[in-house]
């Protein structure tokens, strides 16, 4: 290897783990809440296993977490399945929390669930959530209203009009 190659190669792997350092939380978080913490987990991570493999186009694109979103959906799929399985609200850890909410965030539609989960469990704004699962800001609003409202039903809370 050249002296030019390798410092081209160092150029490529610090670009990359730029990258990933900025995407990896918000690409992981949106995938463990579309098929949970173990899937979600693997899905992420052959997500960027991709994303190395093929950086030349994906460094270029202009919304590479929603492509490599739709890469980590592709490899859930493909995986082995388990069923969703969202982490308990401990209730000493957590008083806050619902005790009912992960079994009533998991018998959401997915794309509800996720959309919930990332506008009120991780603040991401519409913008954030429409840009990672590539769809438009109205139909965030339109899954997260249909979300809210299965939600309080099944919780038994007040219903918006």
């Amino acid at each position: 290897m050249t002296i030019g190659e390798e410092a081209s190669l160092t150029d490529r792997r610090d670009a990359f783990a730029a990258f990933v350092a900025r995407v990896e939380p918000r690409l992981r978080r949106s995938l463990v809440a579309a098929y949970g913490v173990e899937d979600g987990g693997e899905a992420s991570a052959a997500a960027f296993a991709y994303a190395w493999e093929h950086w030349d186009e994906v460094g270029e694109m202009e919304n590479p977490t929603g492509y490599l979103f739709r890469v980590g959906q592709t490899a859930a799929k493909r995986g082995r399945r388990r069923p969703l399985v969202l982490p308990a609200a401990d209730p000493v850890e957590l008083p806050d929390i619902e005790p009912g909410l992960p079994a009533a965030l998991a018998a959401l539609s997915g794309r509800q669930r996720v959309v919930v989960l990332l506008v009120h469990g991780y603040g991401f704004s519409y913008g954030e959530v429409a840009s990672v699962l590539c769809v438009s800001d109205s139909s965030v609003r339109n899954h997260l209203r249909r979300g809210m409202r299965k939600l309080r039903k099944k919780l038994g809370v007040g219903i918006d009009g």
